[in-house]
């Protein structure tokens, strides 16, 4: 009898301990989906609001033309775009021109980290490129 009950016990432990587990990576699986969608992995830029339609083909064309266009674009269209979709656009910028102007990267990056709160969806992009222009 004894070995009996001590045998039920067991299974009850091992089908509890299972459901625990299963939880768990249930609970994982959610966090990491979730840290996905606020880091940005799957964010599409140009579905951030902040700047108007008609600006996208533009924009796409300095973004393939290199910095000095970047830098032209955002001079002639910097006013017209708001936050979120501007400070992607500036972080964009930031990375091409790194290497040939750290100190005005770092400057935008700095403008870019001043605006931004931890709400925008932008906020972790802005974080992971902090050791870089810090």
């Amino acid at each position: 009898m004894n070995t009996k009950l001590i045998g039920i016990l067991i299974v009850l432990l091992v089908v509890w301990g299972g459901y625990k587990v299963v939880k768990y990576y249930k609970e994982v699986d959610a966090r990491r989906y979730q840290e996905e969608q606020v880091t940005g992995r799957n964010l599409d830029p140009t579905q951030l609001a902040g700047m108007p339609q008609q600006l996208e083909e533009s924009l796409n064309l300095a973004q393939n033309q290199g910095a000095a266009a970047m830098r032209e674009w955002l001079a002639t269209y910097g006013a017209q775009i708001r936050d979120p979709r501007k400070a992607w656009i500036q972080l964009d910028y930031c990375k091409m021109i790194f290497r040939e102007d750290p100190q005005e990267a770092r400057a935008v990056y700095v403008s870019v980290k001043d605006r931004l709160t931890e709400s925008s969806p932008v906020y972790p992009r802005m974080k992971e490129l902090e050791k870089t222009f810090d």
